[in-house]
């Protein structure tokens, strides 16, 4: 699967990847502060990445993805799509340090949306530490609707290894097959 928007190419992560993984954006502890997952401090944690996503892709119609710059194929960071069922799923996005204040979260996150939409998604969520107000913007700017603060909710690794409040964001898609049978 490849998804292009106006200025990137999202498409599944491979083993090549690894390296520019790495140097791009999950070894930089800025970039890594405000995420769920801990910054990797070698390369055997991207190459886990990898194996991880390979795994979401084998269950799901979706999984992982990565962002590259149309303009010269540059990574940039990444996104997705985690499912919990077949008609809910979570998104999130990381890029780089370069990539930031430059809208490719935004234009990211739309395309998180329109491949939700395509897939049957009703419900897409996002979570996000409550500090993080560049977060909270592309959420809003894309639609997203803040449901709630979820106190001691999420640990942020590359923060603290207490569970922190996180903000829950949410787009209600489509009507889901449940409710539409009245189960």
């Amino acid at each position: 699967m490849t998804i292009e928007t106006a200025r990137l190419v999202l498409r599944r992560p491979v083993a090549e990847d690894v390296e520019a993984i790495f140097d791009r954006y999950a070894a930089d502890p800025e970039v890594t502060r405000y995420l769920s997952w801990p910054r990797h401090t070698s390369i055997d944690d991207t190459r886990a990445f990898i194996q991880f996503s390979d795994a979401e892709w084998a269950k799901w119609p979706a999984g992982p993805l990565l962002c590259f710059s149309r303009a010269d194929g540059a990574l940039l960071g990444g996104t997705g799509l985690g499912f919990t069922d077949a008609e809910h799923a979570a998104t999130g996005y990381v890029f780089s340090r370069e990539a930031w204040g430059k809208g490719y979260a935004t234009e990211a996150l739309t395309a998180m949306v329109g491949l939700s939409r395509s897939l049957g998604i009703s419900e897409l969520s996002a979570l996000c530490h409550v500090d993080h107000r560049p977060s909270w913007r592309v959420m809003e700017k894309c639609g997203f609707t803040r449901q709630a603060i979820l106190p001691r909710h999420l640990v942020f690794p590359n923060l603290s290894a207490e569970p922190m409040d996180v903000l829950r964001y949410v787009q209600i898609l489509q009507t889901s097959r449940a409710s539409i049978t009245g189960s």
